[in-house]
């Protein structure tokens, strides 16, 4: 047991130490429950309340929230639309975010796939600094679905 000065008293039977507590006018507060003998401590258990919600709320606040964003593409991207979608995806991996990259093909797209396929290659190779392929490239439909990390 710890008193509220911080003096350690050693093992102290629990009648005693509530006894204590009552005439410092304070509680008994069991810090470590798992020891063997548990350790406690006289102190406010009010105050001891407040600083452990503060811990757990400064925690919280550290905590980043890995967000997915998504960019959608076309097999048929001119450059400078892909220059711009480039730098978008940049810009979410350097915040930590995933990023979810849809190719959709339209009509007769289909029948071109192999288009498609290069551009994810391209996207890929272009991101391979700063990002790692989570989830490879697979068919939804008429669309391909491909997640990348942050590394």
């Amino acid at each position: 047991m710890i008193d509220q000065t911080g003096l350690n008293h050693g093992t102290v039977e629990t009648v005693v130490a509530i006894k204590m507590a009552l005439e410092a006018g304070m509680d008994l507060v069991e810090i470590s429950p798992n020891n063997n003998p548990p350790v406690c401590k006289i102190m406010d258990y009010g105050k001891f309340k407040y600083s452990a919600q503060k811990k757990a709320a400064e925690a919280r606040k550290k905590q980043k929230i890995v967000e997915i964003k998504e960019i959608k593409l076309r097999p048929m991207i001119d450059d400078h639309d892909y220059d711009v979608k480039m730098r978008a995806m940049q810009r979410f991996f350097e915040e930590g975010d995933k990023v979810k990259i849809t190719l959709r093909y339209r009509g007769r797209e289909m029948a071109h796939q192999e288009i498609g396929t290069k551009l994810l290659d391209k996207v890929k190779a272009d991101v391979a600094e700063f990002a790692k392929v989570e989830q490879d490239a697979r068919f939804e439909g008429r669309q391909v679905v491909m997640v990348l990390a942050p590394r």
